[in-house]
């Protein structure tokens, strides 16, 4: 069996390896537009054979989302690992200031965000990637709370944290989006007419 600090380095040079083809195809996506590349343009431009291309990612569209299976796997942790007595939401606030804000921030998703819109291949993945990471968070807060896997109110919750991002992009201030999304999830609709109120 190999001794840790060589999985270790396996796993860095394998990393290493998903990021450069991710990187690469995102550059020649953006400069070319996605259906004017090939597989073959990325696996060349990353300096790796197409085979080991596809053993990172399953499909061309894959490569725009190289981030897919680590951010499913980040929101269902926020809500298992969630810290004793710290409620599913409050858990998912968290998450979201922690991880999401930066990321809004970053004048990259712009064109990421761009390339995608202008791709109906890739807005289709997208929509099917946001179902499973609704499905799954959903499955994961009804697991948590003791409930069917099912459940409308967990299913609903679910979609409406992944709605968050979207939301956010492009607004001056994704924290503040961040915390009114919340704020309206944890306290309802009748806390924003209350706010409403006191502002007149």
């Amino acid at each position: 069996m190999p001794d840790s600090p060589t999985v270790g380095r396996r796993e860095r040079k394998k990393a290493a390896t998903r990021q450069a083809i991710a990187d690469a195809a995102l550059e020649l996506f953006l400069e070319h537009g996605f259906e004017r590349v090939s597989v073959r343009d990325i696996a060349e431009k990353a300096d790796v054979s197409t085979t080991t291309l596809f053993a990172h990612f399953p499909s061309k569209e894959a490569l725009v989302f190289d981030r897919e299976e680590e951010v499913e796997a980040e929101l269902t942790a926020a809500v298992r690992e969630r810290p004793e007595g710290q409620s599913v939401v409050e858990a998912l606030r968290v998450h979201a200031l922690k991880a999401w804000v930066s990321i809004t921030s970053d004048p990259r998703l712009h064109q990421h965000n761009a390339l995608v819109d202008q791709t109906p291949a890739l807005r289709e993945y997208a929509e099917r990637m946001w179902m499973r990471h609704a499905g799954a968070l959903g499955a994961v807060i009804a697991e948590e709370l003791g409930r069917e896997r099912d459940d409308l109110a967990c299913s609903a919750l679910a979609r409406f944290v992944l709605e968050i991002p979207i939301l956010a992009n492009g607004r001056h201030d994704p924290r503040a989006v961040v915390e009114t999304v919340f704020d309206l999830l944890i306290h309802g609709w009748g806390s924003q007419q209350d706010s409403e109120v006191d502002r007149t």
